[in-house]
């Protein structure tokens, strides 16, 4: 189609129209615009693109909003990152503990340190409950509790499960789904955590023949040294350069189809309404949203306006003193405080915080949009973070000189009974009726995809675009996942796709294009801090 625009109605034309520059938004137009086509990004924040990948910046403080590692298991997904940044990621050590009744214990477990904090006979009442759930397990598994419960015995759920997870969700564990349980900790095992945290207390995970140790769970990560914000304004840049647009601040009000199988996208901006036409569309805005924004309105708009979001803001704490605590985070299973995890930003990378004698922190609260917490002034959220470190003990009120908040709505789709059967419905829906329409990421699929998971469904989707049809099913991504911090870097050759049809000759040529990713980068991509 090439690229246009109308000076008298304003109007863009592109190949694709992509709404949101998250990591799935920026990744497909990365490789449209490298495969010759071009697009227009949509994204409603002012500012930072990078979705809730962005780095916030205060004062020359940066924020990692959640806390973003850049392992996957994707070879084709490490190549992308090494090809976008290059020369700018630096190897970090992955440190997280557990804050349990005034104790801190090592994630991945260490067999002897959890059992001196829980003591002789809670371990065994643990280990006994284990059993037991083995032996005579819940039979119809309902929930997420059901699930863990069976998977780690109730005791242990109770000590490591229950409190944490209802703060990050606002709801009972009985009434959320157990596809959320298996699908973030699938595969880690109570024995397996028990065997692997024994070695490491007794020294002994490593490799007779070269002293290294064994990849059993994550143990160190790559991250970009000024958070992940550095990759996706890479992407932005690259995007641009090609002759994409990226338009900042522009929010989807209405997407119509043309009539002819492609589309007309209405978005809000500062200078008054833009019209983008296009073949296609890549959107990963939230179903629910998407469904009343498109026209005329889907059938199933109902199940869509049923699907939740859980919400969730930092509160990041400056604090007069040396680095408070190795950890990147520290997840908070104590209900005496409302926080849920805090991060330190120096251990993500000494160049996010600014001054050596200043260590900064973010408190992360789970909360729902517009909820007392969500629309609490800044300076009273500022407050009850420095009250919450003090009750935990890990920094004093007076020490604190400086603070800032920041918002992310949406954060997480909500796994309650009915999700899946929301979700599907207007799945099957859009995939008969408008075959150029594509969804992605993880609001867009209303799925808890990680980064590089969103990230693959663009890279299925852009293949899809360049073919002409649907020849890969994007929703097998993260559907059968193994724990998503075990298991080697790369180790995967090929995305997981399921293939639909196979592709004529010409596809597969037009395919190439935007599947060959440069090797030649990914060592430069890999130097140490």
């Amino acid at each position: 189609m090439g690229f246009s625009k109308s000076a008298e109605r304003g109007e863009i034309a592109v190949d694709v129209a992509i709404v949101g520059a998250g990591p799935a938004g920026l990744t497909a137009g990365y490789l449209l615009t490298k495969a010759g086509k071009s697009v227009a990004i949509i994204e409603k924040d002012e500012t930072y693109v990078g979705g809730i990948s962005r780095t916030v910046e205060h004062n020359g403080y940066r924020f990692d909003i959640g806390g973003h590692r850049f392992f996957s298991k994707s070879q084709q997904v490490v190549d992308l990152w090494n090809e976008i940044l290059p020369d700018d990621f630096i190897q970090r050590p992955r440190m997280s503990r557990i804050y349990y009744e005034g104790k801190f214990y090592s994630y991945p477990l260490r067999a002897f340190e959890a059992l001196r904090n829980l003591g002789l006979l809670r371990s065994a009442a643990c280990m006994l409950s284990y059993l037991r759930y083995k032996l005579l397990p819940i039979r119809e598994v309902k929930s997420f509790e059901d699930w863990t419960i069976n998977q780690f015995g109730k005791r242990l759920y109770s000590i490591f499960f229950k409190t944490y997870t209802e703060k990050v969700w606002g709801m009972p564990c009985d009434e959320m789904s157990a596809d959320w349980a298996a699908q973030r900790i699938k595969g880690l095992s109570l024995w397996g955590a028990v065997t692997d945290g024994l070695k490491r207390s007794l020294g002994l995970n490593k490799r007779p023949n070269d002293g290294q140790a064994v990849k059993t769970l994550l143990e160190t990560f790559r991250y970009p040294r000024l958070g992940p914000g550095m990759m996706w304004d890479a992407a932005r840049a690259k995007i641009e350069a090609r002759g994409g647009q990226v338009l900042m601040a522009h929010a989807l009000e209405r997407l119509a189809s043309d009539g002819q199988g492609g589309w007309r996208m209405s978005a809000q901006g500062p200078e008054g309404m833009q019209v983008i036409k296009a073949a296609h569309v890549i959107s990963s805005a939230p179903m629910r949203e998407l469904a009343a924004r498109l026209h005329p309105l889907p059938a199933t708009l109902l199940e869509a306006s049923r699907l939740r979001y859980r919400d969730f803001l930092t509160v990041a704490l400056m604090i007069k003193s040396d680095d408070l605590f190795p950890d990147n985070w520290i997840y908070i299973h104590d209900s005496k405080v409302k926080v849920g995890r805090v991060q330190n930003f120096r251990s993500w990378s000494p160049e996010m915080v600014p001054d050596a004698g200043v260590a900064c922190v973010g408190l992360e609260y789970f909360c729902f949009e517009f909820d007392s917490l969500w629309s609490a002034p800044d300076e009273d959220l500022i407050e009850l973070a420095k009250s919450e470190m003090a009750i935990l003990g890990l920094c004093e009120p007076g020490d604190v000189i400086g603070g800032a908040v920041v918002r992310q709505e949406k954060a997480y789709p909500v796994y309650d009974e009915d999700y899946a059967a929301n979700v599907a419905a207007m799945r099957a829906e859009l995939e008969e009726k408008h075959p150029t329409l594509h969804l992605v990421g993880r609001n867009g699929m209303h799925r808890y995809n990680n980064q590089d998971h969103a990230m693959m469904t663009a890279m299925l989707t852009v293949e899809n675009i360049l073919a002409g049809q649907r020849l890969y099913d994007t929703w097998c991504v993260n559907e059968d996942a193994e724990y998503h911090e075990a298991g080697d870097e790369g180790a995967e050759a090929k995305l997981p796709a399921r293939e639909t049809r196979a592709p004529t000759e010409d596809q597969a040529a037009a395919l190439a294009s935007v599947r060959e990713v440069p090797r030649r980068v990914a060592a430069s991509g890999r130097k140490a801090a």
